[in-house]
């Protein structure tokens, strides 16, 4: 399967207070937090708002709605919303998270094809470092 190639910020949903939808891409905190760190390095590439949970286990990136249908990047999950996703307010919207990169600092989705490259990238860093001990 192919991801969306789509730069499209996430659409605004039909809600009371307009705020946009997305999907969640999720993935384990090491290889999360490496992917950030390229996304944000990147020229040009750009990160949208990053949740974290509280145990520090997993990292979920906002991504556009409709991107969980050809999402396969093993080693991560993408939660799909048929356009009921989540929305972007300043609490987090899952309970037991916090933002890393919150809304209003972070641009409104991360492009899912800037995502995988990134995922990827962090993925290959992180088993030659551990091939390294």
């Amino acid at each position: 399967m192919e991801t969306s190639q789509s730069n499209e910020p996430c659409p605004t949903a039909p809600s009371p207070v307009g705020d946009a939808v997305c999907d969640l891409v999720t993935v384990p905190a090491r290889q999360g937090l490496e992917a950030v760190d390229i996304l944000r390095r990147g020229a040009g590439d750009a990160v949208g708002p990053v949740l974290h949970d509280d145990g520090c286990d997993t990292l979920g990136f906002l991504v556009p709605a409709g991107t969980a249908a050809g999402w396969d990047v093993p080693g991560s999950t993408c939660t799909e919303t048929n356009g009921h996703g989540l929305r972007l307010n300043p609490e987090p919207p899952v309970e037991g998270s916090d933002w890393l990169l919150p809304p209003g600092e972070a641009d409104l989705a991360t492009d899912p094809a800037v995502l995988r490259r990134a995922l990827g990238e962090a993925a290959r860093m992180i088993a030659a470092a551990d091939n390294c001990r």
